[in-house]
């Protein structure tokens, strides 16, 4: 899978809020690639800047928010003939943008009931989408409606159809919307903490739920969470981003089973699991993230991170550096550190 053309590549993503205390650097020199039938992982602290990747993958970063830098090269191909589209250079509200967002990438967005209207059936709006980027009559799109609802296990398919969102439960709700990301078949699907406003028998459905779908249309998807057991449930390769930049990146197993970055080191031991010690505080991180005005010199996480060397860390970031196959971190103590051939 990895040898092929990546599906999307972002290379070295600036998304900078402009405010009138200071600039913000919301995201600051994001680099990845995203494969067919992956399911890549983005992880960290709130604030870290992973909702703000996937706005700028999709265009849709508020003013006085822009993409001030980079590339998002997103491979159309079709028939065995690709085509790469530069979604950074293309008119947010154009129509090539338009097409591709919903068509080739699609968002289950964090909170469904602020996403879905409120005055408008269910049907009616995952009809508007089908029938948006899939020219049909309507009472094919509407039969096709039900099949994705039959699709996502919402039960009495076509009686939920004529319902409003807010006559659905949490559960259902996001796997209708889930129904209308996936209308219109799209190669990319972003998932932003899709588990956060359910319950966790819910919330284990709906991870079974999108890891079918994702095998069966060998669609991509970019999870987006803080949650590091959803990450272990869900991801192939996963990010762990902080204060707007990357600090470390590989394979689910190499982050999980041998961290390299301290920050990632510390993420794990917060983790509770069936073999902690019972009635023992679990470790945090100490401190929190600093204002995004207020960024230290230096790699970002060095105030708070235990194994910081003072005179290095506090000076200048150190770039991302393969220390195994595929994995690669950001940290001072892996400098001297060979590339694996």
């Amino acid at each position: 899978m990895n040898n092929q053309t990546p599906l999307l590549s972002v290379r070295d993503l600036k998304t900078y809020f402009y405010m009138d205390e200071g600039i913000v650097k919301a995201v600051d020199g994001v680099s990845f690639d995203v494969h067919a039938g992956q399911v890549f992982g983005i992880v960290g602290e709130s604030g870290c800047g992973k909702s703000v990747t996937m706005k700028a993958l999709l265009r849709i970063v508020e003013p006085p928010g822009r993409i001030a830098g980079g590339e998002i090269l997103l491979n159309k191909s079709k028939n065995g003939q690709p085509q790469i589209v530069d979604l950074a250079k293309l008119n947010a509200n154009g129509d090539e943008m338009r097409a591709i967002r919903g068509g080739e990438i699609a968002l289950i967005p964090q909170e469904p009931m602020s996403s879905f209207s409120p005055v408008h059936t269910i049907g009616d709006q995952i009809v508007e989408a089908i029938q948006l980027h899939r020219p049909m009559p309507k009472d094919a799109a509407r039969k096709t409606a039900v099949d994705l609802l039959k699709d996502v296990g919402i039960p009495m398919p076509e009686q939920r159809l004529n319902e409003y969102s807010w006559q659905l439960s949490g559960g259902l709700r996001q796997r209708a919307m889930i129904a209308m990301a996936l209308s219109c078949h799209p190669r990319l699907l972003i998932a932003d903490e899709p588990t956060t406003a359910i319950d966790v028998t819910t919330q284990a459905q709906v991870l079974r739920l999108l890891r079918n779908l994702q095998r069966e249309h060998n669609a991509a998807i970019i999870f987006i969470t803080h949650d590091l057991g959803v990450i272990a449930q869900m991801a192939d390769y996963v990010m762990v981003m902080y204060l707007g930049l990357v600090m470390e990146q590989g394979p689910v197993d190499d982050i999980f089973h041998n961290p390299k970055h301290p920050y990632t080191q510390a993420l794990l031991r917060s983790i509770p699991s069936v073999n902690s010690t019972p009635h023992v505080t679990l470790p945090t991180i100490s401190g929190s993230i600093p204002h995004p005005f207020n960024k230290p010199k230096g790699c970002p996480f060095h105030p708070r991170c235990t194994k910081r060397i003072v005179g290095k860390c506090d000076v200048s970031i150190p770039p991302l550096k393969l220390v195994g196959e595929k994995q690669s971190v950001s940290c001072v103590l892996y400098e001297d550190v060979e590339v694996p051939a």
